[in-house]
């Protein structure tokens, strides 16, 4: 991401250069070269995920409406029940992502100069030369460095429970947001035959940190497909949320 950044920057910065009048006396300017940056920088774009902006590293392609992603990229797309395209929100069968094959040819067949030490290497080898690259760290060590214009006004919260990352009530992995929280016990904790307290639950207002769930996986799948902040009011109560909820569906009809 930061290469794709540093990629931006160099680009923009390209394009902002005004061309200085030629003296009568200088010397013709020399050819341009075959290949310009500009040129490779726009092969690297085309052949870029929208996701990570970077190259395609075992691309994929979704079914219904054919964008084409980083495999890597869309494996958080695929854990959740009904998933929707990043790009288009077109709704997808995740057992119908297929590899993009025809893409893997062209990353193989096509070559760019590297942005730093320009030399041609091709799309399918750009990600592995570019981290490797000496001329490219240099000149991403002396990019500019984001800076606030003023200091943010606002306190640090520092009594609010955190409902962003869970630990897992099994073998304590930390910082499992809700989505990694199902699939980390899916994969591992499978056959677990204990009791445990659901800790997305426990963290919420109305919760029982002492309420230890008969069969937690089956209540992960069933209760925590989406999360909860995306719907729950924490500042008000369990009856007055029910509330608003019954008010919201009367107006709805």
């Amino acid at each position: 991401m930061a290469a794709a950044m540093f990629r931006s920057l160099l680009v923009s910065a390209g394009g902002s250069r005004e061309a200085t009048p030629s003296s009568a006396a200088a010397p013709s300017p020399a050819p341009p070269p075959p290949h310009p940056p500009e040129a490779g920088a726009a092969l690297e774009a085309q052949f870029s995920c929208p996701i990570c902006l970077e190259v395609y590293q075992r691309p994929v392609r979704i079914a219904p409406c054919r964008h084409t992603f980083c495999g890597e990229c869309l494996q958080p797309c695929l854990q959740v029940p009904s998933p929707l395209c990043p790009l288009c929100r077109m709704p997808f069968d995740p057992k119908k992502v297929e590899k993009a094959s025809s893409v893997e040819k062209q990353l193989s067949s096509f070559k760019a100069p590297c942005r730093g030490c320009s030399k041609k290497v091709t799309l399918a080898k750009m990600r592995s030369h570019v981290t490797s690259c000496t001329k490219v760290q240099e000149q991403m060590a002396n990019c500019p460095k984001f800076v606030p214009v003023v200091p943010t006004s606002q306190p640090i919260p520092s009594n609010i429970p955190n409902r962003s990352t869970f630990v897992c009530p099994y073998c304590g992995a930390r910082n499992l947001d809700q989505q990694e929280l199902v699939k980390h016990c899916m994969e591992n904790h499978r056959n677990d035959p204990n009791k445990v307290v659901c800790p997305v639950c426990s963290a919420m207002p109305w919760g029982d940190p002492s309420y230890k769930s008969a069969n937690f996986l089956q209540h992960l799948l069933h209760r925590h497909k989406f999360s909860y902040d995306t719907f729950v009011d924490y500042s008000i109560d369990e009856e007055a949320a029910l509330q608003a909820a019954l008010a919201l569906s009367l107006s709805e009809n």
